[in-house]
């Protein structure tokens, strides 16, 4: 597979662009005929690269970001994805090692335009005991201290007389400030500045939050007002956020999608099969709004990785990674094993799995993005470019060792932040209609932060031999489906078969391996799962289980910061048939790519500063990749 020509042709059917289900073989005839031109690329008009950004993104905009000290607002954030130079709050110079093709500027929706009201000295908020004590810390240098006072009010439905909410003049300006900043950013075919916003559910400090994205225009979003989550103008409910969706769609002809993340601080309550605001199981009338509304999953991001939990995945080696596990999002609520199975990405499609021959339906059937979670305005994630959670956590000699977050029951400290991440989407352009579209389609991957190349397609008549065709996408469309889509009615006697493919990140680190991640409901009703290796590096084997006992090794040097591609592959792609396959059971594949390790942004921050970290500091990491997963229904 060589750089230049491997991933350049993807979806062959027009109507994907809303559903990319079972293969239409009469519109793939046109798409692919028998005798194509001479030129393999003439008549295109599909996906034929992936585009990396960000769908959450904060700014000053968003009450907590300003009290821990972010200044930078909207149009410095797109002016940072689209690769030029900023001076940070902290006063730092930071910049992309490349620009981003996409992002989402998503200040919380309670509270929004809080800050400068409150910074700017606000009399109705000064008068309050809450705004005086906030506006006097953030004043005196205790901005950090004065955040976490905000949000755990916040999720407690405690905030000051003066708060803006929708309706007043500060919430109304602040709205109208995000939708121009997307707007004059907004650059079709160069750079896709969405407008959006994310409505943050806390209730009782835990974590229900999502990011809301337009398709459409400002014209379209400026007919609205974000909705919130304090009543009585708002609600911490889901299924009233899906009420308010499906109003706004109807009054403005505009189409939006929600985008969920960090179930991991959730407490049990992401991913529920008993709803905890009403105690209620699992509906139709609930899987039909959340599948409609929520086609995607933030699952990886700067407060932890959420694929899934050793507690869950024992058999799972790559399973301990980046975990955010103590508690709820304030650290309120210490954590229970039992809370686990609800909040782990893994474990909601195996749940969806089961839900579905309940329901008939399948809630948690939703496609994978990475982000950031920025409070910073900055989207810098790369492990030597990490700009931090929040702009009191920007570069310093300290920040890793220093508490993130600190109660009587818990403590995050700062090393524990994650540098993650960003989504990728397989789109036809670089506009919001053919990105948003893409993501409806679920034709989407998460990275912890590289931009690896992945392509995942399933179908039942792949083979061996179209692994060595130098333009697999051309073969993964004619013959399957790709990464979100579904597979249907096995032939008899056929298991299905994949096509998996990953190029390392131009300027990143070399592949350990590609690993198939199954899940299946079994015929007890008991959901399992089973982790295959597909490729590896190096040379080395996949034993007769599936998977390749071997280490890739390290090459890290975490004094100098440093590591050699020296080992690994720059690029893999296989043919794999699942050898376990029953036509009767429900089953869910997905891809995770895994890099060879590499240097932590501690191992950098160490090097830079010239301190010395903690025994308990990790050092090294395994960046990866997860796909959207392809779902088999019998």
């Amino acid at each position: 597979m060589c750089g230049a020509c491997v991933f350049v042709t993807a979806v062959g059917a027009e109507d994907q662009s809303t559903d990319i289900g079972t293969l239409d073989k009469e519109t793939a005839d046109k798409a692919f005929p028998a005798k194509p031109p001479y030129s393999p690329y003439a008549g295109r008009n599909f996906p034929t690269r992936p585009y990396f950004g960000d769908t959450h993104t904060h700014t000053s905009y968003s009450m907590d970001a300003g009290a821990f000290g972010a200044r930078l607002g909207p149009k410095d954030a797109y002016r940072f994805a689209k690769g030029e130079e900023v001076i940070s709050s902290s006063g730092q110079r930071a910049k992309l090692s490349r620009p981003l093709d996409f992002m989402v500027v998503a200040d919380h929706s309670d509270g929004m335009g809080f800050f400068p009201q409150l910074i700017g000295g606000d009399a109705a908020l000064l008068a309050t005991p809450q705004g005086r004590k906030w506006y006097d810390e953030i004043n005196s240098g205790k901005g950090a201290q004065a955040a976490l006072d905000i949000i755990t009010s916040f999720g407690k439905g405690q905030m000051p007389k003066g708060f803006p909410t929708p309706g007043t003049p500060a919430y109304r300006s602040a709205w109208r400030e995000t939708i121009k900043a997307a707007e004059e950013a907004n650059e079709p075919g160069r750079f896709t500045a969405f407008i959006g916003y994310e409505w943050t559910s806390n209730a009782g400090g835990n974590n229900l939050h999502r990011n809301i994205i337009w398709r459409d225009n400002g014209a379209k979003a400026s007919l609205v007002e974000p909705y919130t989550t304090l009543p009585p103008l708002g609600s911490p409910n889901p299924r009233d956020l899906w009420k308010w969706m499906a109003m706004v769609e109807d009054k403005t002809g505009a189409e939006i999608l929600a985008l969920a993340h960090n179930g991991n601080l959730s407490n049990g309550r992401m991913f529920p099969i008993i709803e905890s605001f009403n105690g209620k199981r699992i509906d139709r009338e609930y899987a039909e709004n959340r599948t409609r509304w929520e086609p995607l999953y933030e699952a990886t991001q700067m407060k932890g990785d959420g694929e899934t939990h050793p507690f869950l995945s024992p058999n799972d080696e790559f399973a301990n990674y980046e975990r955010w596990d103590k508690g709820n999002l304030d650290l309120t609520e210490v954590k229970k094993p039992e809370m686990l199975e609800f909040e782990y990405v893994r474990s909601a499609l195996k749940n969806g799995l089961k839900m579905e021959a309940e329901l008939g339906l399948n809630p948690y059937k939703f496609g994978l993005v990475g982000s950031t979670d920025t409070h910073t305005g900055l989207a810098a994630v790369e492990e030597d470019n990490f700009f931090g959670k929040t702009s009191s956590s920007e570069p310093s000699a300290g920040r890793a060792t220093h508490p993130f977050v600190k109660t009587d029951k818990a403590i995050i400290m700062g090393w524990e932040t994650t540098a993650a991440g960003y989504a990728a989407v397989w789109a036809a352009d670089n506009t919001r209609e053919a990105i948003f579209d893409a993501m409806k389609r679920r034709e989407t991957y998460a990275t912890t932060g590289p931009r690896m190349v992945v392509r995942f397609f399933g179908g039942w008549d792949f083979e061996a031999a179209d692994a060595n065709n130098r333009m697999p996408a051309r073969v993964g469309y004619t013959k399957g489906v790709p990464m979100g889509g579904d597979l249907t009615s096995a032939p008899n006697g056929k298991s299905p078969s994949f096509l998996v493919a990953a190029l390392k990140d131009p300027i990143g680190a070399n592949l350990d391996r590609i690993q198939v991640i199954k899940g299946w409901l079994g015929k007890d009703g008991r959901t399992q799962e089973r982790v295959y290796d597909v490729a590896v590096s190096g040379g080395r084997t996949i034993d007769a289980d599936g998977r390749s006992k071997t280490s890739v090794g390290s090459t890290v040097d975490v004094a100098s910061a440093t590591w050699t591609n020296t080992i690994g592959a720059g690029e893999m792609i296989t043919v794999w048939k699942d050898p376990d396959f029953d036509p009767a059971l429900r089953a869910f594949y997905y891809v995770r790519v895994i890099e060879i390790p590499t240097p932590r942004w501690t191992a950098y921050d160490a090097k830079y500063f010239g301190v010395t970290m903690p025994a308990e500091v990790r050092m090294t990491t395994t960046e990866r990749a997860y796909t959207s997963p392809i779902w088999y229904t019998p």
